[in-house]
């Protein structure tokens, strides 16, 4: 199998072009490619597949073998994938998700895309649909406890559940103890990333993320548009703002005329290769 390795800051997955590759096991080969000693070494796979709907269709798995909805930083790359390899000549191309159609906008340097922008839709907001066990219409600093410890977390959708916490510093989180309770607490039927926030004194925001099936990554798109929306749910952060990962920084945007959520960011290619499946 001939596969591609990207990523957007630092949020690498292995990427397969199935218009040519066919893989018939796609969470065997997720796990497979993950371990960075004996496979490639990756967050998870996404594949990138023809579509009915829109221009190209993506599938992401995580570390774990479990299909996800959505990866911002994915798809970021999925952008990339398919203007520098020729499968379009367009700047602006639709990606069936399992969270909807999204649409991106690519910058182009030198011939290849270097950043891109994504319409990531509106925020899911309704604790039914995030989903989340919760009474109100919305789950704005909801008091959620697991064993020792108590959040305030504020929980949204941007087509994957996010639960979004708010900590005086982020490089003191214990998060490899404090991600796993979060993600299996019985409020979230689907478990759910826990985005832990820090308030920059210039009012930037700072994160790190527990990922449901993958653990802390370096990044995660959809998890820094949903501490975006929760931050102005909150009164914390204006409708525009940077958000800071590990691997790097993000520019969302919550736009007051059409509600929709928009994340501007890098996208580079790693290496190509070529693994027995």
């Amino acid at each position: 199998m001939k596969f591609t390795k990207m990523q957007g800051i630092g949020n690498d997955y292995v990427y397969v072009n199935c218009f040519k590759e066919k893989i018939s096991d796609p969470k065997a080969v997720a796990i497979m490619v993950r371990d960075r000693h004996f496979g490639v070494g990756s967050d998870g796979l996404i594949m990138i597949c023809p579509s009915d709907t829109a221009d190209f269709r993506m599938r992401m798995f995580n570390a774990d073998g479990s299909e996800g909805e959505m990866c911002g930083n994915g798809i970021r790359c999925v952008g990339k994938f398919v203007y520098d390899k020729g499968l379009t000549d367009k700047t602006t191309v639709s990606i069936e998700t399992l969270a909807g159609i999204k649409n991106l906008d690519m910058f182009i340097s030198d011939g290849l895309v270097d950043k891109v922008k994504v319409d990531m839709g509106e925020p899911i907001l309704k604790p039914a649909d995030i989903p989340v066990l919760a009474g109100d219409d919305t789950c704005i600093s909801q008091e959620i406890s697991t064993g020792d410890d108590s959040y305030s977390a504020t929980c949204v959708s941007m087509g994957n559940p996010h639960a979004v916490v708010y900590v005086d510093s982020v490089e003191d989180i214990e998060i490899e103890k404090k991600g796993p309770p979060m993600e299996y607490h019985k409020v979230f039927p689907n478990r759910v990333n826990t985005e832990f926030v820090e308030l920059l004194d210039n009012g930037e925001l700072k994160m790190r993320v527990w990922e449901r099936g993958s653990g802390e990554t370096l990044a995660c798109g959809t998890g820094a548009c949903a501490v975006l929306v929760a931050s102005v749910l909150n009164e914390k952060s204006p409708r525009k703002n940077i958000v800071h990962l590990l691997g790097g920084d993000l520019e969302i945007e919550w736009n007051e005329n059409d509600n929709h959520v928009y994340m501007t960011g890098p996208a580079e290619t790693v290496f190509e290769g070529e693994i027995n499946i």
